[in-house]
């Protein structure tokens, strides 16, 4: 039991240590509005949100994103990489602002401090099976996801599945599904609308929600006066209707929280 409480006791302090280290490490807005240019990282494999049209970065949230900061009075410096190292990269002071569909959850808010959140979503079940519909259809079935994402967290909770395949991004879950792989695929609902728009012939099955959740930009821990200053930012552009254009244009619809 002492042990234990050491062991304890020393986890705790290690947290806080990493909590502060983080914070020292972020730029404050100050500093940020200083330099004139926010640094913001996003992971350019996650289309309709976030993805590359050649070399061009774009998406929903980089327009969102644009939208905010030049409320803001600042210009962008875009940073792509694989998702897994968004949010350690944050902590390590890489960059000021990570935007690429996170979910908010407890688990992350612990090492993260989250924005407002700029839509609501969810976890959807796609097959190419229509029998595949509902959380009781993945029993003994084989599921893919996007590693580190809170589909995976999801899907890992959902009783008598036969194996979760965790895939690198997106796309990767997607194909392995569309080569019979596996037999069905968790992603965002918007995402799953989308390719089986863009893909009429592929048989994708559209099931149901898995699970509904907020999704936000995220900032250093303790980072509380950029948080504030892109919330602020972030209600202006959904009041004077910039933000409901920029929706519209890519899901017909307003996806803003209500």
């Amino acid at each position: 039991m002492k042990l234990f409480k050491a062991v304890a006791a020393i986890a705790t302090v290690t947290a806080l240590t990493l909590c502060a280290t983080s914070a020292a490490l972020a730029r404050t807005l100050d500093e940020i509005r200083q330099d004139g240019k926010i640094v913001i990282a996003t992971e350019g494999q996650f289309a309709p949100f976030n993805f590359f049209n050649g070399s061009t970065l774009t998406g929903f949230e980089m327009d969102v994103a644009e939208l905010v900061v030049k409320k803001m009075g600042l210009t962008i410096e875009w940073k792509a990489l694989g998702f897994d190292a968004l949010l350690t990269g944050l902590r390590q002071g890489r960059w000021d602002l990570v935007i690429a569909s996170h979910g908010i959850s407890e688990e992350r808010a612990k090492a993260v401090t989250f924005t407002a959140p700029h839509y609501c979503s969810g976890g959807m079940i796609i097959a190419l099976d229509p029998a595949i519909k509902s959380a009781k259809d993945l029993a003994g079935k084989v599921v893919a996801v996007q590693t580190g994402t809170s589909y995976l967290e999801n899907v890992q909770k959902v009783a008598a599945i036969k194996e979760v395949k965790n895939f690198p991004t997106d796309n990767d879950a997607r194909s392995a599904l569309n080569s019979r792989r596996v037999d069905a695929w968790v992603t965002d609902r918007f995402v799953a609308k989308a390719v089986a728009e863009k893909n009429p012939g592929a048989g994708f099955q559209l099931g149901d929600m898995l699970f509904i959740e907020q999704i936000a930009a995220a900032v250093s821990k303790g980072n509380g006066s950029l948080a504030a200053a892109w919330n602020k930012a972030l209600a202006e552009v959904m009041a004077d209707g910039s933000y409901a254009a920029v929706s519209k244009k890519y899901f017909h619809e307003d996806i803003r929280c209500h």
